[in-house]
């Protein structure tokens, strides 16, 4: 059964490999991750039933070679190693099924009861080459008919009643930073937050973001774009999309009664700087003008 101090080291185990591997990595159930939070943080009183499951896809030093290593937490984990393997086009099976009893044994003989999974990829970059052969190693030639792949890029554009709360405020700046997204927030009445990059992370924010408590929070508006690009080209794929070149809270002219109105016009100048001021109508019915 998992206790909260294992919850917590497996929650700052994947922080950290989110921070490493921003475009790399994958969770597998979003809502697995976030029972787990819910979890540290006191929410939920008993351990989560979904495991925390995911998958780090790993450029080796072998020119165009890409080895996946999958991994799910069981919940006691790291008091037991984590059920940890790797695949990859270029070990024929049986090697790989030798590279992942190998990797168990080193995880075993230095990890034990210890957080292990950078620890695995290391070894995997190290020793994964070994495994392979001539034959396996992708050419360019073949590679170039199987290394394209679609990656969605999101937005979304959320709609609050209202955002006041300083702990709010304080977890969309940093879950934003996290998940490597760019975007905005604005607080008040209205409240208004903008995300954008990778649709797995867009995803894994707004099941954070609605488990908050709120008066109303909805998605007002998405935007998903595949780009057909090869696995080299993940970056440049963000770089095109994104409107925004980091993550900030856009603090415009206070007025109203109770000074929590933002001024809309600037917000509307603002969207229309980003080249989305079309958005403005979606958000509140109108069209913008500017102050």
């Amino acid at each position: 059964m998992s206790s909260p101090a294992n919850a917590e080291a497996q929650i700052s185990e994947l922080e950290l490999l989110f921070s490493m591997f921003p475009n790399e990595l994958q969770v597998d159930d979003p809502l697995a991750l976030a029972d787990l939070r819910d979890y540290t943080q006191g929410k939920l009183l008993d351990p989560p039933t979904l495991r925390l499951q995911f998958t780090v896809h790993l450029q080796l030093d072998v020119p165009n070679v890409v080895c996946a290593l999958s991994c799910a937490f069981p919940p006691n984990y790291p008091a037991v190693q984590p059920e940890i393997s790797t695949r990859s086009d270029a070990i024929h099976r049986t090697q790989q099924g030798q590279l992942n009893m190998d990797l168990h044994e080193y995880l075993r003989k230095n990890c034990c009861g210890e957080i292990c999974v950078l620890n695995a990829i290391e070894w995997i970059k190290e020793n994964a080459a070994n495994y392979m052969s001539k034959e396996t190693v992708p050419t360019e030639r073949r590679l170039s008919a199987n290394r394209t792949k679609d990656v969605i890029c999101t937005r979304l554009w959320i709609y609050s009643h209202h955002i006041y709360n300083k702990e709010k405020r304080k977890n969309i700046l940093e879950w934003a930073k996290e998940l490597s997204l760019t975007g905005f927030s604005m607080p008040g009445k209205p409240g208004v937050i903008c995300v954008e990059g990778p649709q797995s992370a867009c995803e894994e924010y707004w099941t954070r973001a609605k488990r908050l408590t709120w008066k109303r929070i909805l998605i007002r508006h998405r935007e998903d774009v595949p780009f057909n690009i090869t696995n080299f080209d993940v970056d440049t794929a963000m770089q095109m999309f994104r409107k925004f070149t980091d993550f900030e809270e856009k603090i415009f002219d206070v007025h109203g009664t109770k000074g929590n109105h933002m001024d809309l016009g600037q917000l509307y100048q603002f969207l229309n700087e980003k080249e989305c001021g079309d958005i403005f109508q979606l958000y509140f019915g109108v069209e913008g003008k500017m102050s």
